[in-house]
């Protein structure tokens, strides 16, 4: 395999016109997305938009045990959320379909039978044990030990012999006895020599069709133009290659071999490829924590592709408007997690606050502390505490502990036992009474004027510095050593609860 330049502007449209791109993302419903197949779809469908073209959602669902009618819908869901629409497949229809494999296994049959009659394809009838011991014999003379054409050129004879021993044959693609050269999108002009590509299986003996036959083929018929997808699967690249052309020998598609662009491989810690069974590496965990989807979407942008050299943080219209496939970093990228939640919270600070807003209420829902059509009161209360939390949270999930105390009955408030016993001690009685004092003569209950009282009861009359002044008010009032603004939340948090809470808050102190 070597590498050389990379494409040009025809290379990657092929002669086509910009509105017929088609690519697709073919995800297997066996779990949850990882970040890496995220990463697949986004590119697919930036490249898809960017021309023009169309984004075709295929279900590669063949693996009976493993999928199931929820991890679909799941996907299906966890596409939606992200904002990555399809212009053809489940749910939507299209030209093309049906665009799930299970329902597509006569159209494999009638392929493979073609391939067969037109010498493109052959059976094997050679058992797993002959197949080991002659690669075993390859490697131990310093040869290939992939398949090495054995049942090529059976006479009837041979053939009606393994027949005879009830033997069952697999179907092998007939591999060109040439090198096969592509242009990779990504890494250029790639060369692959013919004694590296052996005839491979296309049907198992028990008649069921294998990826290598079935993705192809559905490549062809769908008429895919550009295929995206991971750095790992380049070897099998060429094999598929020679499919394409035998399908356009024998009428099948539209007579044209989509072109490749292989992605890096996502690397965890320890240099290794990011596992789905990494944290971080799943797709529900970014969903469960809050984040943005066009945050997640703009960092998984930049793991491989970077919209201008000193810019990080994109809408996803600005990536539709810049992505080059060219572009693409053929170097593994590392996923950062730190950088993935600094660029979510970008995202967040970019939010109208009445569109923060909006999108925090799910989540302080599913901890309790609001209905999930919050009355009026409440959400005139969530408006105005939006602005206080907005550039302090990185996640969706942190509102809760950031503005839960908002709205928790008085008689469901708790304080953290850990910030009790952290801070509610020492000078915080004498900072308790003093606070409540001060708080229970205003007649102004603002920001200002709370502000105003406290500091001259706390720093001037009792001498304390800000820190140690403010510090037992705030987990009084909060429950928590961190919050929004102080002077702020009391405000919102009302006169009658604020010294409420202040009182409460002396009962926990520690007994002198």
């Amino acid at each position: 395999m070597t590498d050389r330049p990379a494409p040009t502007d025809d290379d990657v449209l092929g002669g086509l016109e910009p509105s017929q791109v088609r690519l697709r993302f073919a995800p297997s419903p066996t779990g949850l997305l990882t970040v890496g197949n995220i990463r697949t779809a986004l590119f697919a469908w930036a490249f898809a938009r960017h021309y023009g073209g169309k984004l075709v959602l295929r279900i590669e669902d063949t693996d009976a045990a493993r999928n199931t009618p929820e991890a679909l819908q799941y996907t299906l869901d966890s596409l939606r959320w992200l904002g990555i629409g399809w212009d053809e497949g489940p749910e939507v229809g299209g030209d093309y379909g049906p665009y799930k494999q299970t329902e597509r296994m006569d159209i494999y049959a009638d392929v493979v039978a073609k391939l067969l009659q037109a010498g493109k394809a052959y059976h094997c009838y050679c058992s797993q044990e002959e197949l080991d011991q002659r690669r075993e014999a390859a490697r131990q003379a310093g040869q290939h030990s992939g398949y090495d054409g054995h049942c090529r050129t059976l006479t009837e004879e041979q053939v009606k012999a393994y027949v005879d021993e009830g033997r069952r044959p697999v179907v092998r693609l007939r591999m060109p006895d040439r090198p096969i050269t592509f242009t990779d999108l990504v890494r250029g002009e790639i060369t692959f020599l013919p004694e590296n590509l052996g005839d491979y299986v296309l049907v198992r003996a028990n008649g069921f069709p294998l990826y290598p036959l079935v993705n192809p083929v559905d490549d062809a018929l769908m008429e895919i133009t550009h295929v995206l997808r991971g750095e790992d699967l380049l070897p099998s690249t060429p094999r598929q290659i020679a499919l394409y052309e035998a399908l356009a020998e024998i009428g099948v598609g539209a007579g044209r071999t989509p072109r490749f662009g292989h992605l890096p491989f996502v690397m965890g810690e320890g240099n290794k490829k990011l596992s789905k069974r990494d944290p971080g590496a799943g797709l529900g965990e970014y969903m469960e924590r809050g984040f943005l989807p066009e945050g997640l979407l703009n960092y998984l942008a930049l793991l491989g592709w970077s919209i201008a050299e000193d810019r990080d943080v994109f809408t996803m219209a600005e990536m539709i408007e810049a992505f080059d496939i060219r572009k693409v970093n053929s170097n593994a990228a590392r996923f950062d997690p730190k950088k993935c939640e600094a660029i979510n919270a970008s995202h967040m600070r970019l939010l109208e606050p009445a569109e923060f807003g909006r999108r925090v209420v799910p989540f302080l829902a599913k901890a309790g502390v609001l209905p999930a059509e919050p009355t009026e009161e409440q959400q005139q209360l969530l408006t105005a505490a939006v602005p206080l939390v907005q550039e302090r949270m990185n996640t969706l999930s942190e509102s809760v502990d950031m503005l839960g105390f908002l709205f928790v009955p008085d008689e469901a408030f708790t304080v953290d036992p850990d910030a009790a016993a952290k801070v509610l001690s020492g000078d915080a009685g004498a900072v308790l009474e003093a606070s409540v004092k001060a708080l229970s003569d205003l007649s102004d209950w603002t920001t200002e004027a709370i502000e105003a009282a406290l500091r001259a009861s706390l720093i001037d009359g009792l001498g304390l510095k800000p820190k140690n002044a403010f510090g037992p008010v705030r987990v009084a009032i909060s429950g928590r050593r961190i919050s929004p603004p102080l002077f702020e939340s009391l405000e919102l948090l009302g006169r009658d609860r604020s010294l409420h809470r202040l009182e409460h808050a002396r009962t926990l102190l520690p007994a002198e």
